[in-house]
């Protein structure tokens, strides 16, 4: 880069925000982070990081002041068990987060602003079977999202539109399909379910059964982390204004999950059904076909390549933890 552009990303604390960070940072971007945490794993590589809380206004204006581009990452958010049960505080966190964050970079002269959304924002009638058609960003409407988070989300690309329209502030907007990998929650209620059943079958002994909610035949397809990454810079360094997928478009169901994840760690794992757990949508997929004809390229790392470092990761966690407790619990 003839001149280093100035970065920020939002959620630079989180499991996206944190690999993205170091992403931009390894490829000459001066990266400034904020979140109101830094990351649980390993220190960030942002240039700067302030932890800021971007539900104020002015928490906003000092985060996006000198700055071209911003990643909007920044979410109350978790896992489906998380968002069923807290709609309300997702929909007022969020909402102030989003506004303030765009208005704050119209005002600081931000020269580009890409919104993190999700899947979330299809419509509930569109996804009642296990295997529906692959989701077009056109299928979005007429609307019925998500409740609470979907809602939340899908407000928000329309506000990206009109900031675009009626400031001229150069706006991207992404619909994440279940993003995972190394460096997420794995554990206390905001995991998603690769990263759930990876802890489940780590802690599990041979022929021992795990929790599945629902029946397992709910469907999703699911990205790496990676491919993640290297979407977000792509999609962003294009021209490209409306809504787009990021996200694999092979569909598999919560059954196959587990049973690749026990693959992988060489284990022989049954499952336990509870049908009263939250479940979401019946069935998710991502269609790529926008994807491919604006950038060229879409995600490639196999949902099985993507599990084994996931799993090999949490697995390492938890016997650190299992460690750490055995030598506390030993110490005089």
């Amino acid at each position: 880069m003839s001149e280093q552009v100035r970065v920020l990303v939002t959620g630079a604390g989180g499991f996206i925000g944190h690999h993205l960070t170091k992403y931009l940072a390894d490829r000459g971007y001066w990266v400034r982070g904020v979140d109101i945490k830094e990351p649980n794993y390993e220190p960030t590589a942002a240039h700067e990081f302030r932890p800021l809380n971007l539900r104020y206004e002015t928490d906003c204006l000092r985060a996006t002041k000198g700055i071209d581009e911003v990643y909007a990452l920044a979410a109350n958010m978790g896992g489906i068990g998380f968002i069923e049960n807290n709609k309300a505080v997702i929909c007022h966190d969020n909402s102030l987060i989003n506004m303030n964050t765009i208005e704050a970079a119209r005002l600081n002269g931000v020269k580009r602003f890409l919104f993190t959304s999700s899947a979330c924002v299809y419509p509930g009638y569109l996804q009642n079977e296990p295997n529906p058609a692959p989701l077009k960003e056109d299928d979005v409407y007429p609307a019925d999202p998500e409740d609470g988070y979907g809602w939340e989300k899908l407000f928000m690309e329309r506000v990206c539109r009109h900031y675009l329209e009626d400031y001229g502030l150069p706006t991207r907007v992404v619909r994440f399909h279940n993003i995972f990998g190394p460096l997420g929650a794995f554990e206390g209620g905001r995991e998603k379910s690769p990263a759930a059943i990876c802890r489940k079958v780590a802690l599990a002994r041979e022929g021992e059964a795990i929790e599945v909610w629902g029946d397992g035949e709910q469907s999703r397809s699911y990205c790496y982390i990676s491919d993640c990454i290297e979407g977000l810079h792509r999609i962003m360094r294009s021209g490209w204004s409306s809504p787009i997928n990021l996200g694999q478009d092979r569909s598999v169901t919560i059954n196959e999950l587990v049973d690749i994840v026990a693959g992988i760690a060489g284990k022989r794992i049954m499952k336990l059904y509870d049908p009263s757990k939250p479940q979401g949508v019946r069935g998710r997929n991502s269609n790529n076909t926008c994807l491919r004809q604006v950038l060229g390229w879409e995600p490639s790392t196999t949902l099985e390549a993507g599990l084994a470092k996931t799993y090999e990761w949490i697995a390492g966690r938890l016997n650190i933890s299992r460690a750490s407790a055995i030598g506390s619990a030993a110490t005089p």
